[in-house]
C-alpha cells in the first residue's frame, strides 16, 4: 500500500495493487467468495484473509518484497483494536504457520526491525518543518524517511520492501512539481509529463493505467448486476478481463465492503434508536452515549468515516 508520507495512490489504486500481485500468482485456486468469520483476530478484519504472499528462495533464505511487509501492515491496521505486542505475536504466529523454522525466524527479525522503524517514522512526522502538502515538504519528508530506513534496513531490504512504491510516489511528485510550476507554459508542462511517462517502468506504467481498467469493469459489473447478473456473472467477466486471481480478489473487495455497508446500517439503526429514547438527557450526555456505542462498533481510524454517514 502507498505509504502515508505521500499519499499518491487512490483507494483504487490499492486495489489494483493487490490485483497486480494476485495475477503472478498463476497456481492459486479462483476464490470467489470470502468465508465468513475468516479472521477474528479483531472485528475490523472479520471476514478478510492476511494479505501478503510470502516467499523464500535458494537454501529456503526468505525473500525480502513488499509483499512481506503487506502481510505486517495487514496485520498492524489492527491498531487500536489490539495492543501492539498482541498485533505482533500473531504476526508471528502467521510467520511460523507460511514458513520453515530458519525463514521464520529471519522474517521475525525482519519484523522488530520494522516495527522499531515505524515508531522512528512517528517522531520524524513530529518536525514541523515537514508538515503540509508543499511540494518541499514532500521532498523533505521522503528524504527523512529514507535517512529513518538507513538505519534499519540494508539497501537490498530498503529496495525489497519499498522500491515499487517510492517509484510509483516520486513519480507522482514529479507530475505535481509540473502542474504547479507557474514557470512553465501548458505546452511545456505537456511535454515534461509526457518525458514522465516514457521513463516509466513496465509495472509502474501498469500501475498508472489500471485504475481506469478497474473502474470501467466496475461499472461493467453494477450495470450487470442492475440486469440482473449474479456474482457468479461478474466474477466471469472480470476474469476473463483480468485473471481468476484478480476476480477472486475484487470479489472479495466487494464482500468488504458489503460488510462494512451493513455495519453502517446497524450503527445507524442503533444511534437512532438511541436518540430516539434518550430525547431529554443532557447534550454532553447524549454525546458521551454515543461515543461509548462509536467505540462500541468501530476502530480509531474507521471512526474517521462515521461523519460521512451520520
Amino acid at each position: 500500500m502507498p505509504i502515508v508520507w505521500i499519499g499518491a495512490a487512490t483507494l483504487v489504486a490499492v486495489v489494483f495493487f493487490s490485483i497486480v500481485l494476485a495475477q503472478r500468482e498463476e497456481d492459486a485456486p479462483p476464490k470467489v467468495a470470502v468465508e465468513a468469520n475468516l479472521f477474528p483476530f479483531v472485528r475490523s478484519l472479520e471476514g478478510t484473509r492476511p494479505d501478503g504472499d510470502i516467499k523464500v528462495g535458494a537454501g529456503d533464505a526468505l525473500v525480502v518484497d513488499a509483499e512481506l511487509r503487506r502481510l505486517f501492515d495487514y496485520y498492524l491496521a489492527a491498531v487500536g483494536e489490539k495492543p501492539l505486542d498482541a498485533i505482533r505475536v500473531e504476526i508471528e504466529r502467521e510467520l511460523e504457520r507460511r514458513l520453515q523454522p530458519g525463514a521464520a525466524m529471519e522474517a521475525k527479525r525482519l519484523l522488530a526491525r520494522y516495527l522499531d522503524y515505524k515508531r522512528e517514522l512517528v517522531e520524524v512526522e513530529k518536525n514541523p518543518q515537514l508538515a503540509g502538502s508543499a511540494i518541499e515538504a514532500i521532498r523533505l519528508r521522503f528524504a527523512a524517511m529514507q535517512q529513518v530506513r538507513g538505519r534499519f534496513f540494508s539497501a537490498k531490504e530498503n529496495e525489497g520492501l519499498f522500491g515499487f512504491e517510492d517509484a510509483y510516489d516520486m513519480d507522482a511528485v514529479a507530475r505535481l512539481e509540473i502542474s504547479q510550476d507557474t514557470s512553465l507554459t501548458g505546452k511545456q508542462k505537456q511535454e515534461k509529463l509526457a518525458a514522465l511517462d516514457a521513463a516509466m517502468s513496465p509495472a509502474l506504467r501498469e500501475a498508472h493505467e489500471a485504475p481506469q481498467q478497474i473502474i470501467r469493469l466496475e461499472e461493467a459489473a453494477q450495470k450487470m448486476r442492475a440486469q440482473g447478473a449474479g456474482e457468479d456473472a461478474v466474477y466471469r467477466m472480470r476474469a476473463a478481463a483480468l485473471s481468476p486471481e484478480a476476480a477472486a480478489r475484487l470479489a472479495e473487495v466487494d464482500q468488504e465492503d458489503a460488510l462494512w455497508k451493513n455495519r453502517i446500517a446497524n450503527y445507524l439503526a442503533e444511534r437512532e434508536t438511541f436518540v430516539a429514547r434518550n430525547a431529554n438527557l443532557p447534550d454532553a450526555d447524549r454525546q458521551t452515549a454515543l461515543q461509548q456505542l462509536r467505540d462500541m462498533r468501530f476502530n480509531i481510524d474507521e471512526q474517521k468515516r462515521l461523519s460521512a454517514y451520520e
